[in-house]
Formats: structure tokens, C-alpha cells, sequence
């Protein structure tokens, strides 16, 4: 059977890497002052990063359920089914949405939630593809990828709650950590939001306190995982130079050669605000 991966770009997957990929992508609205606006369409990053800076209006929508099955009836005119991966059901309604539509479409469409966000969720379209490779059909492949559903872990360092605290995307006990000048707060992603982990006085102490989380990931919740079977990502907000910075600093610590970094998309920056920085390690589904 052909069988076709669908994602959504807060993946960070963008339009060029989906074709090189042969996978779909649905792109997620941002709202700028009541105007819709499609990253890698009709807004630059500048554009939205000043507007960000401005206090302009800026809110983020799922995709309108016309949109969804208007690229479903698409694909399904070249493949048997599709195997469909929203972000977190617990960051967005469009998980929930794609469910819903997915009931008019059985033995065909299947849609995951695995709670994946951003360089975990891109993590999931490979793994996704190479069990396509490995003859698995879409149903095997969604209840694979629901079962690898834990085997990944984020931190992030923001810069400001502000962001967070007005989407609505993070805990009680996240909100509730507060910023002063200086003060870099951590989060990790837990059960879909983002939740408190540590308080840090400046960058550098920030860094070190997700490196150390990292490593203590490594020591219990991914101990009898081969290293070479984890990837790790890194992704940010607007600085590249801090990222790579950061990059480098992820593969000195853990003595690794390979730290893909992605610009977290523009509908999760709306949330996450400018000069965050972000580790991810995943388990790479054989």
C-alpha cells in the first residue's frame, strides 16, 4: 500500500524539506491583528519578530477543517492511506480536530497523538518513514509511534513567561515561577505543557541546568538505550548565533558530532516569545 506522512510546520519542517521528504504539510495560521498569516508564505521572520517586540495582537489558530480534508482528498488520490501527526493534543485543538474528520475516513486516514512538539515531532516523521520503508501499514505505524510516545524529552530556556502565561501553554506551577532581570526560567515539556524545572540566574546557569537534566535523562529514563540509538536536536527563537553557540556546546558536552538545530516555527514562538533555546533526545524507533 502507498502510504503518505503528514505533519504540520510546527515540526520545523519547512515546505522544501517536505517535498525532499515526500511528505505533506499543513501549515498552522497565525493571527496578526485579525490578518491570517502562513509562515514561508506571507510573513518573513523579521516581520513577525517586530510585530512580536511591538505588542501587536498576535494569537494562533489551528487549521480550518476545510483545509484538512482538502489536503487528505489530495493525497488520497495518489496513496491508500495517510498517516497523520499533529503537534501535542495537549498544546493545540488541531490534534482533536483531525480526529474528529479522521471518523469519516476509516481504513484510511490515521491520525497520532503522541504528544509530540516541534524537534520531537520532526523526530516522529522519521520514524514514521522508515517503518513505511519497513513495510508497516498506517494503522501499525500510528499505534507504534502512540506506544514511543514517552521516549523523548525537551527543555527550554525562554526568556520570558510573558508569552507562555497570555497563550495559556504552561502549568500552574510554570506560571508561577515569574521572571526578574536575569532570571532565565527552564521548562520541560510534561503530559503535553510546559511545567517548571529549574530558576537560574543568567543564561550560562541555564544552559548548564538543561545539559545536567539531559544527562540525568540519559542515566535513568533512557539507560538501556544504545547513545547511537537517541537523537538529539537543539532548536531556538530568532538568535541564530546563540544557537550555535549552544550547538556546539551540546556536543562537547555529551561528546556527540550531530545536533541538527531548527528555528522553532513561528506559531510555537508566538508562545514561546524571542531568545529561547531548546535540547531534545529522542529514541530512535528501528
Amino acid at each position: 500500500m502507498k502510504i503518505c506522512i503528514i505533519t504540520d510546520d510546527n515540526s520545523g519542517i519547512t515546505p522544501i524539506e517536505a517535498k525532499e521528504l515526500g511528505i505533506k504539510l499543513l501549515r498552522m495560521p497565525v493571527i496578526v491583528d485579525g490578518k491570517v498569516y502562513f509562515e514561508n508564505d506571507n510573513i518573513t521572520t523579521k516581520e513577525f519578530y517586530t510585530w512580536l517586540a511591538e505588542d501587536k495582537d498576535i494569537k494562533t489558530s489551528q487549521p480550518a477543517p476545510g483545509d484538512i480534508i482538502n489536503l487528505w482528498e489530495e493525497t488520497l488520490k495518489e496513496y491508500d492511506q495517510i498517516v497523520h501527526i499533529p503537534m501535542s493534543s495537549g498544546l493545540s485543538e488541531s490534534c482533536h480536530s483531525a480526529l474528529m474528520l479522521s471518523e469519516d475516513y476509516k481504513g484510511k486516514v490515521f491520525v497520532v497523538d503522541n504528544h509530540r512538539i516541534s524537534i520531537t515531532l520532526k523526530r516522529s516523521v522519521y520514524d514514521a518513514l522508515n517503518l513505511v520503508k519497513q513495510g508497516k501499514n498506517a494503522a501499525e505505524i500510528k499505534d507504534i509511534l502512540e506506544k514511543e510516545k514517552s521516549e523523548s524529552t525537551i527543555f527550554i530556556m525562554v526568556d520570558t513567561l510573558k508569552y507562555l502565561k497570555k497563550g495559556g501553554r504552561i502549568t500552574p506551577a510554570g506560571a508561577a515561577l515569574g521572571t526578574t532581570l536575569h532570571i532565565k526560567p527552564v521548562l520541560k515539556i510534561l503530559g503535553g505543557k510546559l511545567d517548571a524545572y529549574a530558576k537560574c540566574l543568567g543564561v550560562k546557569k541555564a544552559k548548564k541546568a538543561m545539559l545536567e537534566a539531559v544527562k540525568k535523562e540519559l542515566e535513568t529514563k533512557f539507560k538501556d538505550v544504545p547513545i547511537e540509538k537517541l537523537d538529539f536536536a537543539a532548536a531556538y527563537t530568532y538568535d541564530i548565533d546563540s544557537a550555535n553557540i549552544w550547538v556546539n556546546e551540546i556536543k562537547e558536552y555529551f561528546g556527540i558530532n550531530n545536533v541538527p538545530c531548527d528555528p522553532l516555527s513561528l506559531s510555537i514562538a508566538t508562545h514561546i516569545g524571542p531568545g529561547a533555546i531548546a535540547i531534545a533526545v529522542s529514541k530512535i524507533i528501528d
